[in-house]
């Protein structure tokens, strides 16, 4: 664990201190062009920002507004299809834009660190973490040998990663999703640059690995006078940590302010839509304001627009009607099954020599229990690492042959585990998972009309190819993506768009049980309340049972029945949802609640 303080409440706000006078980074007249088959489109126009030393600026704004985009411009580091067609970026003076390659190399990791959004496709699989880590040390300070590996472990520690001497030389898929960004981290911070770009810097972590990696960046700045560029759409982070707060649409910057200003007297329309958008126990029941063209152009003509739910017309789950359930009476909307979990574990056997002998094992999941009902939710809820995934991918039956799994798992009285060929394609028609990682889970080759077909033929659903394809357009329309979706690639979306299509492909089947690994966690406050609205509503229509594992805080007081608290493999308190989050009884479930950033703006 980090060495650094982990409780929130204990953390400095925002605002709190004055950063050193004069600027460190300005951006003047910015404007970045794409260009596809559908001619050139206009990113980013006219931005214009500027950080001064030890100040933590926040860039917010909904997925696909020009946040990313922004931040890969600074280091010149835009995909071939993208150009940087005016504008300024000037480094303590120095505008990057005009220097030769071989200077921008010292500069990247250097005196810029950045932080990518998602960690899995940034890390090299092959390498080991430790050996990345030593490539910023070797490249950008002057440590070598035992003392920059010295370094790269001090790194991992104050990051979170739990025994780093031995975890060093691990791969990247050998962590979770949450200790891959903390590795992220460590690589960005490991020559101590003066400004850090961190693009959504926590979104794949706990909340109390989240309180931590937060202190370990302000206590940075407090150190080395360093700047955060923080890009996020975690509104409650940005109150905690941000000096000031810029917030962009359609590639433009809206509104700018410090910080205590902007949640205190939000000026702009979109500001106070997404506020309403965010949510919380006292939202429960009620739909969440999706965030749209129709409702932000409705605030600006001062007209009352209601929150972005499908008419009559449009809910439902497309085919839903028409679905014959396997092997169970089931309709929708008369959902019966009940997915009853029974003692389960997940042990990965330890070998060592030359003959391989087992001399232990990694107790990954350790007699785990728990019942879902038709129609409800239940949050699985702990730190990284601590088996919340591995449970929903040992129910999935997804995991490698090395692990060693036992215990009871029934749906509707049918063997999840024990399940083989037929059986388990028909099992699989029933209950779906929809994954963390969303561009690691779809195919970069197949357009994403192709992947939400593959998923409905490999399972046998709708044999009709025409009626396929109106069902693949009303999924898409229906998690919130454009009419030409269906014909473009993953690599083509933004990560809050590439979780929608994943969301869509599980849909896809109308399952009865849908296990729902941080389903959220890549999308912005807008997209999460329409992507929240839209699992309620079909919750309501088809009875679908929802285990969610999550860290968000906010969207189990808004989703969950119940609340299963997990730590070191095993469920350690498990209750109502109001009971676990007003009357907590075990010492993790305080911990973890006593570390959720918390976000109450006054309304101007």
């Amino acid at each position: 664990m980090s060495t650094i303080g982990t409780t929130h409440p204990g953390r400095t706000p925002a605002g709190a201190g004055t950063p050193a006078a004069g600027p460190l980074l300005e951006v003047s007249g910015l404007d970045i062009d794409i260009h596809s088959e559908r001619g050139v489109q206009q990113a980013v126009k006219a931005l214009a920002l500027s950080i001064e030393r030890g100040e933590t600026f926040s860039l917010v704004g909904e997925s696909g507004c020009g946040k990313s985009i922004t931040a890969l411009a600074l280091l010149r580091l835009l995909p071939d299809a993208a150009r940087t067609a005016n504008g300024r970026v000037a480094l303590l003076g120095t505008d990057l834009n005009q220097l030769p390659e071989a200077a921008m190399r010292a500069v990247r990791g250097g005196r810029v660190g950045i932080i990518f959004q998602e960690p899995s496709t940034s890390l090299n699989p092959v390498m080991r973490i430790g050996a990345q880590i030593l490539e910023t040390i070797h490249a950008h300070t002057p440590l070598r040998g035992a003392k920059a590996r010295a370094k790269a472990i001090d790194w991992l520690r104050r990051v979170g990663i739990p025994e780093p001497e031995r975890r060093i030389d691990d791969y990247p898929f050998q962590l979770s999703g949450g200790q891959k960004q903390r590795v992220m981290i460590a690589i960005a911070l490991a020559a101590e640059p003066a400004l850090l770009i961190a693009d959504e810097p926590t979104t794949a972590l706990d909340v109390t690995i989240q309180a931590q990696v937060l202190d370990l960046l302000a206590q940075l700045q407090r150190e080395l006078g360093m700047a955060i560029l923080l890009i996020t759409h975690d509104l409650a982070v940005v109150r905690n940590v941000a000096h000031h707060v810029a917030l962009m649409y359609g590639g433009e910057i809206v509104e700018t302010a410090p910080a205590a200003e902007f949640f205190a007297r939000p000026r702009h329309p979109y500001a106070r839509l997404l506020f309403d958008a965010i949510p919380g126990w006292d939202k429960r029941g009620k739909p969440l304001a999706g965030v749209s063209s129709r409702q932000l152009f409705a605030s600006l003509r001062g007209e009352t627009s209601s929150p972005d739910v499908p008419d009559a017309g449009a809910r439902g789950l497309p085919g839903s009607t028409a679905r014959a359930p396997v092997d169970a009476g089931v309709k929708p909307g008369q959902a019966s099954a009940v997915l009853h979990v029974q003692d389960l574990t997940v042990h990965y056997p330890i070998r060592k020599g030359l003959l391989r002998r087992r001399v232990g094992e990694v107790k990954a999941v350790d007699g785990v229990s728990f019942t879902l009902a038709p129609g409800r939710t239940l949050a699985l809820l702990g730190e990284s690492g601590c088996g919340k995934t591995t449970t929903g991918k040992a129910l999935m039956r997804l995991l490698d042959r090395s692990a060693d799994i036992g215990g009871q798992a029934s749906l509707g009285g049918v063997d999840l585990l024990a399940a083989r060929g037929k059986a388990l394609q028909a099992l699989r028609r029933r209950v779906q998972i929809v994954f963390q990682d969303p561009f690691a889970s779809l195919d970069p080759r197949m357009r994403v009309g192709d992947v939400l077909d593959e998923a409905m033929t490999a399972l046998r659903i709708e044999s009709d190819r025409a009626r396929r394809l109106e069902r693949i357009e009303s999924l898409l329309t229906r998690v919130g993506l454009p009419a030409d979706a269906a014909a473009r690639f993953p690599h083509e979306f933004s990560g809050g768009q590439r979780q929608r299509i994943a969301i869509a492909r599980a849909l896809a089947v109308t399952p009865e049980v849908l296990i729902l690994d941080e389903p959220t966690s890549a999308l912005d406050v807008s997209v999460q309340a329409q992507i929240l609205n839209l699992l309620r509503e079909l919750q309501a229509e088809t009875g679908m049972g929802y285990l969610f594992i999550t860290h968000n805080f906010g969207v189990v007081e808004y989703m969950a029945d119940d609340i299963a608290i997990m730590d070191g493999g095993r469920i350690v308190e498990s209750g109502p949802a109001d009971a676990l989050l007003h009357a907590p009884q075990h010492a993790v479930t305080r911990r973890l609640l006593a570390s959720v950033p918390r976000l109450a703006p006054a309304r101007g």
